[in-house]
């Protein structure tokens, strides 16, 4: 019997190239289908990701759509750089490769904070997003909040402000942050601490997917990258919480939620779909944080139907 060893993950990407924006070296991939009328899709992925987190998707889905994915500013193969960075500047990265190398309506697809990444881009430029695709959505806006806590957190508000600032500081001091992120870089505390989180199931946690979340962090400036983004204020010209931007889309959007997420609680899921009617929730039993990368199989036939069964509903159009 002859056995097969699979292509490392490095060589499933498609074809990956830098892209210099705004002088910053940023890293994207292309698949291309063999479906020219077929909707795009740009694939975002979450923090401290990369394009490698999406190994398992892009083959599948590349079969049907052309496939685009980037690395965030800051994350995987991109540059480490100081910058004020927030989901507005992302924001303006993806729409700025989406102009440069699309130029046709996609679908965005994220995970974690890339689908906050892609609400925001969908608010601010509706005319490139013709559908969204969310694994998970870290957005606590949409919790329902009596209005005894309303008015208890509105007068501690001020008085919190100096304290999170005076914490913010100490927490990011060069001599602790440095030393402390030193460590956790390390391959077997990637494993340990954020891996374990992040995925419901321990087989899961390869070797390859330590290396890839791991690597990254060894790059030039790194550390300078990750305390920027930590000291980065998040303040943005706009309001993209879910709760803001959700009922006013118009376009058909699906969330991945797995029910063993130990980073963002399943019971806000449910929360989501008050704010749209368009809006559909696929629950994933056995799946933590990154369903996408943990039941690929599940994910992958999901997103491809409900996108046929927008086609059909639109007359492919979609």
């Amino acid at each position: 019997m002859v056995t097969t060893t699979p292509p490392l993950w490095h060589q499933r990407l498609g074809n990956q190239r830098d892209w210099i924006w705004r002088g910053w070296q940023t890293r994207y991939t292309c698949v291309r289908s063999a479906c020219p009328s077929s909707t795009p899709l740009l694939l975002l992925h979450g923090f401290g990701g990369s394009i490698g987190h999406w190994r398992h998707n892009l083959s599948e889905l590349g079969r049907h759509h052309t496939v685009y994915a980037v690395d965030l500013l800051g994350f995987g193969a991109s540059e480490k750089v100081t910058a004020a960075f927030g989901v507005e500047l992302w924001v303006e990265q993806v729409y700025d490769f989406w102009r440069s190398f699309v130029k046709q309506p996609v679908i965005l697809v994220g995970n974690s904070i890339g689908s906050l990444v892609a609400l925001a881009v969908a608010a601010a430029h509706p005319e490139m997003v013709s559908g969204i695709v969310m694994l998970n959505l870290p957005d606590a806006s949409v919790l329902e909040v009596s209005p005894l806590v309303k008015q208890a957190i509105a007068a501690l508000k001020p008085l919190s402000r100096p304290a999170f600032a005076l914490t913010k500081w100490i927490v990011t001091f060069p001599l602790i942050f440095d030393g402390v992120f030193w460590l956790v870089r390390h391959p077997q505390a990637v494993r340990l601490f954020w891996a374990r989180q992040a995925y419901a199931g321990k087989s899961a946690v390869t070797d390859e997917l330590v290396e890839m979340f791991s690597t990254p962090a060894y790059d030039r400036n790194a550390v300078k990258a990750l305390r920027a983004m930590v000291r980065s204020t998040g303040k943005s010209t706009r309001d993209y919480t879910a709760k803001a931007v959700l009922p006013t889309l118009t376009i058909p959007i699906l969330l991945f939620w797995g029910l063993q997420d130990a980073m963002v609680p399943p019971t806000l899921a449910k929360l989501f779909v008050k704010y749209n009617p368009n809006l559909k929730l696929i629950e994933i039993e056995n799946a933590g944080h990154c369903p996408h990368d943990e039941c690929p199989e599940i994910v992958n036939h999901e997103i491809l139907n409900w996108i046929k069964g927008w086609a059909e509903l639109r007359g492919n159009e979609f």
